[in-house]
């Protein structure tokens, strides 16, 4: 097993690239919800990183064992991310527009929807796996781990700026989050398509 500098420098690299748009999901989140406990901070992070070391895992066992049948399903990927930010980001606005002077405060996205935001935000890790393809089995899982811790600070981060922010902003945080989101999808689609 090569654990060389060079693999830990670009195993985190590649972690920092993979959160951006987890980051900006947590940003949002807190945006939505300015009021979010640690315990909450670390779950909604423990799943952003949960699913950018399991995409590029994923991603390797596709290369390594039924590669033609991901080269197939690469094309779908821009579509499905922007389907899921878009869908909860226009949840998000929505419910940011009609609760707009309501005074109590409510977690803004369940687990279904963290699970969603997950997904759409580290499906594009898949891709990873291809430029892991070289790693023994043992390299490929630290490296997604590496992955997956960086993301789990990065977003940690983003969640407490978007609380900041949030704090401030009041009624119109959960707004800004939909937009935000729906952003992020469109950014994604159009990044990938193009």
């Amino acid at each position: 097993m090569n654990l060389g500098f060079g693999f830990f420098f670009n195993s985190i690299l590649l972690g920092v690239g993979l959160a951006m748009d987890a980051f900006s999901v947590s940003l949002a989140n807190g945006l939505n919800e300015p009021k979010m406990k640690k315990g909450r901070m670390c779950g909604v992070a423990g799943i952003f990183s949960f699913f950018q070391f399991a995409m590029p895992m994923l991603g390797w066992v596709c290369v390594s064992k039924v590669a033609q049948c991901f080269s197939a399903f690469e094309k779908l990927i821009p579509w499905i991310a922007l389907l899921l930010l878009g869908y909860i980001g226009g949840s998000m606005l929505y419910e940011g527009i009609k609760n707009k002077d309501a005074e109590g405060e409510k977690p803004a996205v369940g687990i279904k929807g963290l699970l969603v935001q997950g997904i759409a935000t580290s499906i594009d890790a898949l891709s990873v796996g291809f430029t892991i393809s070289d790693h023994n089995l043992y390299e490929a899982l630290f490296a997604c781990l590496l992955i997956g811790v960086v993301t789990f600070f990065i977003c940690f981060a983003g969640l407490f700026i978007g609380k900041k922010a949030g704090t401030r902003l009041a009624g119109k945080a959960g707004i800004l989050g939909g937009v935000i989101l729906i952003f992020i999808g469109f950014e994604m689609f159009f990044t990938n398509i193009f």
